[in-house]
This record gives structure tokens, C-alpha cells and sequence, in this order.
């Protein structure tokens, strides 16, 4: 089992996964169906491609939570055919890191993505099209399962995981996995997630930096 590596970060960032109409949220850490669509833009499979979709959202996904940024609102006024404004509410982290992993027994799959990510057929970005990223996006395939990869040289400043949970594994339910980027019909999943501190209490002691 391997897994692909991926540094997200850039002055803005946006992780909707239930917002339509005039407030758009984001989560706190990538969606599992933001960082495939940015994949599936790397490789240049066009938005209708079911099949190819498929083996991508199969792939077990999560995050370590490097920096977690602020929360930003956007109050913005649109206009519009007619003429006349509305307003809505976007949501954005800004200044924050994140290191996401996509684990596969597929060794040449995930060799082909790291491949497009360093020359992608189509523009990336984090979550919105406002919000391109910074330095590069795919660091490494590690031959370590997905939550062992994703611990493995993990800074300081990293907090949590957020993770894809296994068959019977206890979660919260997201509805986060991509079945069509069609813009006619979009189409999504629902996925099992659990969230774990990346460092126990007694790896991390706070009081330890004001006896030096």
C-alpha cells in the first residue's frame, strides 16, 4: 500500500462541500471531492467521464492539518441578467497549509497523478477558481499506508488528521464523494471521516517552552 502526497496552501482557500445559493461555506480542511477534482484537472479527464471519476473517488483520503488559517467572510454583491443585486456570503481560509494523501494499492496510478500534478492539462486551485495555489502541489509517493504517510515528518505546527474511515470504523457521515462534476447534473456521495490529534498530550506540553 503507498500513498501520494499533496501540500495545499495558498493566500486563499475554499472547502464547500454544502453550500448553494447565496452562502457558500468551506471546512476547516480540504474536501475529499475538492482534492479530486483538482486531480482529475491535472490528468484532463473531462467533467462527464464517470468511469475515470470512479477510480479516483475510490482512493482513501485524508488530510493532516499543517497550518489551520483564518476564517475570512467575503461580503459580495452580484448582479443579476436582469439587472438586479443580491448578496452573498463566501467563506475562505486564508495563510493556511495542509498536507492531503490519496492511498491506493495502484502504484502506477498514483505515479501517473504525481506526474500530472507537476505538469497538469488544466489550470488547479484550491477549492475555487479564485483561489490558485502556491510552490508545488505533489511532493511524494510514500510506501507507507495512509495515516502512517501522513504522520511521517509531520512539523511542529501540525495539529490533526482527517481521515477516510475504514470498513466498521466508527465516523461522522460527509457527503463528499464525487460521482459526476457534470455541471448539468453534479452528483456526490456520502463518506464515513474521523478526526484524531496528530500529537498525544504527552508529546506536547505547552508549560515545558516557559522553564527554559
Amino acid at each position: 500500500m503507498s500513498t501520494l502526497l499533496l501540500r495545499l496552501a495558498g493566500p486563499m482557500q475554499s472547502w464547500g462541500t454544502d453550500s448553494k445559493f447565496d452562502v457558500r461555506r468551506t471546512q476547516r480542511e480540504p474536501s475529499k471531492s475538492g482534492v479530486i477534482g483538482l486531480v482529475a484537472a491535472a490528468l484532463g479527464i473531462p467533467r462527464q467521464d464517470r468511469q475515470a471519476l470512479a477510480a479516483l473517488a475510490c482512493l482513501r483520503f485524508g488530510v493532516r492539518v499543517d497550518r489551520e488559517g483564518t476564517l475570512l467572510r467575503d461580503y459580495h454583491t452580484a448582479h443579476t441578467e436582469k439587472g438586479s443585486a443580491y448578496v452573498t456570503n463566501r467563506y475562505y481560509l486564508a495563510d493556511a497549509v495542509f498536507v492531503a494523501g490519496l492511498e491506493s494499492e495502484d502504484g502506477a496510478l498514483l505515479e501517473r497523478i504525481g506526474q500530472a500534478l507537476a505538469s497538469p492539462a488544466f489550470p488547479l486551485y484550491l477549492g475555487r477558481r479564485s483561489c490558485p495555489p502556491t510552490g508545488r502541489i505533489f511532493l511524494e509517493i510514500s510506501r507507507n499506508p495512509l495515516e502512517e504517510a501522513l504522520r511521517e515528518d509531520a512539523p511542529p505546527s501540525a495539529c490533526r488528521l482527517v481521515l477516510d474511515a475504514r470498513a466498521g470504523e466508527p465516523g461522522g457521515l460527509q457527503r463528499d464523494v464525487p460521482l459526476s462534476f457534470d455541471p448539468n447534473r453534479r452528483e456526490y456521495g456520502f463518506r464515513r471521516v474521523y478526526s484524531c490529534p496528530l500529537h498525544s498530550a504527552a508529546e506536547h506540553d505547552p508549560m515545558a517552552e516557559l522553564e527554559e
